[in-house]
């Protein structure tokens, strides 16, 4: 069976462009599935649901690679998910992206992403332990706070300067520093920002 996903980052924004080349492509308008949610969120409903259904010999179409993936190493968590059950996946405006029909071209692609990917991982990794090292010359983390272990201090001290700068989302902030959205709110709560948290979460209430 074949499936279609679409997705806009704003409930404002129309998803007619996307269903209309996903009905061209002969996919039936029960069998797609659409979220109205930001690039950078993680949760994605419609997108989660899609991925638990499909089976075996199923295949996934979008009208864009970046309607699906927030970043590199999305994609290619996606694709090894997808290739673990596999499923087959399309892209329509790439065509370059096609596991319909198993071909070197397309696996050539998707391993390049994937080297990519792992370098974007390599780059954020050295970026975050660079962080790690500067906050620790700085001498901004004075005693390890309840609860967090003497290993991840600086990780707070590193959510604490992302969090007051405000230049990155909290999907963003999680992935470099590699931890989960429920350990990020934690550690600043450590670091004293009770009260800066419910003040933002006023705020994006309806992000």
């Amino acid at each position: 069976m074949v499936f279609g996903y679409a997705r806009v980052s704003t409930a404002e924004q129309s998803l007619d462009l996307q269903l209309d080349a996903l009905l061209k492509e002969g996919i039936e308008q029960k069998n797609i599935y659409t979220d109205k949610v930001s690039s950078t969120k993680e949760e994605r409903k419609s997108l989660a649901k899609l991925l638990n259904y499909v089976r075996e010999g199923d295949t996934i179409v979008v009208w864009k690679l970046e309607r699906l993936a927030r970043s590199l190493i999305h994609f290619t968590k996606l694709m090894s998910e997808l290739d673990q059950k596999r499923v087959k996946f399309k892209s329509i405006t790439e065509p370059f992206i096609d596991t319909t029909e198993r071909s070197s071209h397309s696996e050539f692609i998707i391993n390049i992403f994937a080297a990519l990917a792992q370098l974007e991982r390599d780059i954020i990794i050295e970026r975050t332990k660079a962080g790690l090292e500067s906050a620790r010359r700085r001498g901004k983390v004075l005693g390890a706070p309840k609860g967090i272990s003497k290993k991840n201090q600086q990780k707070a001290v590193l959510c604490e300067e992302y969090f007051t700068e405000g230049k990155l989302t909290v999907s963003e902030i999680c992935e470099r520093l590699d931890i989960s959205r429920a350990t990020y709110y934690k550690y600043l709560k450590f670091r004293g920002l009770s009260g800066e948290l419910r003040s933002y979460s006023k705020q994006t209430i309806n992000d």
